[in-house]
C-alpha cells in the first residue's frame, strides 16, 4: 500500500484555483454548461452574491492553470469577468 501511495503524489496536481465568474444576465446555466466541458474544471455552481459562478480548476501547472482561465474561461461568449484566487499548499 505504501507503494500506490508514492504514485499518487507524483501524480499530483501542481495548481488549483478558484474562479468566481460574473455572466450575462439569465446566461448562468449556459455557462455552467459550457465550463463543465473544459476537462480542468472538476467543479462548479450558480451562487449568489458578487459574482453568479464559482468554478474549481486543477491543472499541472501554474502556467497551464493561467492558460484555462484567459484561453478558455475567459473567452466564453457570456463571461463578462472573472476573478481568480490561487489555492495555497499546505
Amino acid at each position: 500500500m505504501g507503494h500506490e501511495q508514492q504514485h499518487v503524489s507524483e501524480v499530483r496536481v501542481m495548481a488549483q484555483a478558484f474562479v468566481l465568474v460574473n455572466a450575462e444576465v439569465g446566461s448562468e446555466d449556459e455557462v455552467i454548461e459550457e465550463l463543465r466541458k473544459i476537462s480542468y474544471v472538476k467543479e462548479s455552481y450558480v451562487v449568489y452574491g458578487a459574482y453568479d459562478i464559482v468554478a474549481k480548476i486543477e491543472a499541472d501547472s501554474m502556467n497551464k492553470l493561467k492558460d484555462i482561465v484567459n484561453g478558455k474561461i475567459r473567452r466564453l461568449e457570456k463571461v463578462r469577468s472573472t476573478l481568480t484566487m490561487i489555492m495555497v499548499e499546505e
